[in-house]
């Protein structure tokens, strides 16, 4: 993946994100709380919104698919074109991403994209789930991750890909990648960075374990960069985002790109086989049962 000389080096050779989205009103524009300028609109989707701050050159983009922001087709598909629309405009270096529901940050994937659907439907679902990890593990913006709630499974995955994550100090925001108590496996590229991020040993043990680490293990494990008060969550990941932000953008791209070209590469190689491994596994009449069987167990939590 050659380098471009504006240093853009988002993969050019990645699904056009609109083609998969039905029935969502993009692109629209509202005055953020307290009015203001341009640096102070908002635009956003049904299920993303992103407040921008032109000024400090810092958007916030807010996931917001309640109850527990599940990564739905449609939601995988706007964060895409947010984070797109935000890295073709110049006036940005970076984002914060965080929550807009109570006490989730994102729950994970959307079994239902996956559970009693047909083999097409789960293959369009994770070609959508790995566009969105390579657009945000090689985005040319710095990606702060404001973890302000629980972070499992797909939530993490999100977390993983963004330069620097801050975890909120709730003993019930556990984060880590359970997808072996789903009776399910991580893909390789999410290994590839569970191990860049906290070593062969620690990775192959939580993997194995489906581990849910609390904030202070977390820390301790290397999963976060810092955990704070609730209340200082967004502060602090304002503050992590200055001291990125005050290194040269070409320089700080560049060692980026380095540290991470392999590891997307790896999976823009082995795309296609990818998804026809992910779709032949969870097509599986054994996984398609317990996919069912937890899904109706969170029913009858709810109810």
């Amino acid at each position: 993946m050659a380098l471009a000389s504006g240093v853009r080096f988002a993969p050019r050779a990645l699904l056009r994100p609109w083609a998969l989205l039905r029935g969502t009103t993009l692109g629209r524009t509202e005055p953020a709380a307290g009015g203001g300028g341009d640096g102070a609109r908002r635009f956003g989707s049904q299920r993303v919104l992103v407040e921008p701050d032109a000024a400090s050159g810092v958007a916030v983009m807010k996931l917001r698919n309640p109850p527990v922001n599940a990564l739905s087709l449609e939601l995988l598909t706007e964060l895409v074109i947010s984070l797109e629309k935000l890295e073709n405009d110049k006036t940005f270096r970076g984002i914060i991403l965080t929550s807009d529901c109570p006490r989730v940050f994102c729950a994970g994937l959307d079994l239902t994209e996956i559970c009693g659907r047909n083999p097409a439907h789960c293959a369009e679902y994770w070609k959508a789930m790995q566009e969105l990890w390579l657009r945000m593990y090689l985005s040319s913006l710095v990606l702060v991750a404001a973890i302000n709630g629980a972070c499992p499974a797909g939530g993490c995955i999100i977390a993983l890909s963004c330069d620097c994550r801050v975890l909120a100090d709730n003993p019930k925001y556990r984060i880590g990648l359970n997808e072996t108590l789903l009776g399910i496996i991580a893909p390789f590229w999410l290994k590839d960075t569970y191990v860049n991020t906290i070593g062969h040993r620690a990775s192959e043990q939580a993997l194995q374990l489906g581990s849910l680490f609390p904030p202070a293990e977390a820390l301790q494990v290397g999963l976060v960069d810092q955990v704070v008060p609730e209340d200082q969550v967004q502060s602090t990941a304002l503050s992590e985002m200055a001291r990125w932000l005050a290194v040269p953008d070409h320089a700080r791209q560049l060692t980026k790109n380095m540290m991470r070209k392999a590891t997307a590469d790896r999976l823009l190689r082995q795309r296609d086989a990818d998804t026809q491994n992910f779709v032949s596994f969870v097509c599986r009449d054994s996984i398609q049962k317990s996919l069912q069987a937890y899904l109706e167990k969170l029913r009858q939590r709810k109810g």
